[in-house]
């Protein structure tokens, strides 16, 4: 692979952590790039392993320092994020299962069944819900929007979902980014700022999915 092509292969799947790169090399275009990548995130099924999370809360530090316009990225990337979820959903909705069901090499390397399993397990605990809790969920967050079209939800009830978690993720990761991403300490350890912040916001979730396998195991048991 050539080295222009190595270069910026790396800059799309790391843009959290080459920013600073992208503004100065790209300046205005720097947004169409980061609406790129949170559709893409969660617009395409085969594609999970984008920067998200990390991704806003950068965002939202180059904001504070002047150099992106706050409001301008919750717009775009709130929006880009609706109609990524609106994709996935339909093309949920029009393959289903036949992608998970695919011979094909790459597809079933990316398309784990686990990933399938786990999203699932969302739903029968949380409903509706879980296409707001998926947001802030790594891998999880692609998967919900493809598992509520295979016919776990109906379109009018998902993008009612969609938009409050859409608005929900961004908003609060441009904000974090924005309020603490440039304290030093914090700035230091990027990385385990961000995990932080995920952990912190699934540890709800997980603890009601840690209840409910207990009490089924439980029933189980005394069958």
């Amino acid at each position: 692979m050539p080295e222009w092509l190595q270069f910026v292969m790396n800059l799309f799947l790391h843009l959290d952590q080459h920013l600073a790169t992208a503004l100065e090399m790209l300046g205005p275009w720097t947004y169409v790039l980061l609406v790129s990548i949170v559709f893409l995130e969660t617009g395409l099924v085969v594609t999970p392993f984008l920067p998200g999370d990390s991704l806003l809360f950068a965002a939202g530090t180059f904001a504070a320092l002047g150099h992106m316009h706050l409001a301008v990225l919750f717009l775009s990337l709130a929006a880009a994020a609706i109609l990524g979820d609106t994709v996935n959903y339909w093309l949920g909705h029009r393959l289903g299962l036949r992608l998970f069901h695919s011979q094909h090499p790459w597809l079933r390397r990316v398309l784990k069944r686990e990933y399938l399993e786990r999203t699932q397990a969302f739903y029968d605990k949380y409903g509706g819900f879980a296409v707001v809790l998926g947001r802030f969920v790594p891998i999880v967050r692609t998967f919900v929007p493809f598992v509520a079209g295979i016919g776990a939800m109906h379109y009018g009830r998902f993008i009612y979902f969609n938009i409050m978690g859409a608005l929900a993720w961004v908003g609060l990761f441009l904000l974090l980014g924005y309020f603490f991403g440039n304290i030093p300490v914090i700035k230091a350890n990027f990385h385990y700022a961000v995990v932080g912040i995920i952990v912190v916001s699934v540890l709800p979730m997980l603890w009601e999915y840690g209840k409910h396998r207990w009490r089924q195991r439980r029933a189980a048991a005394t069958d």
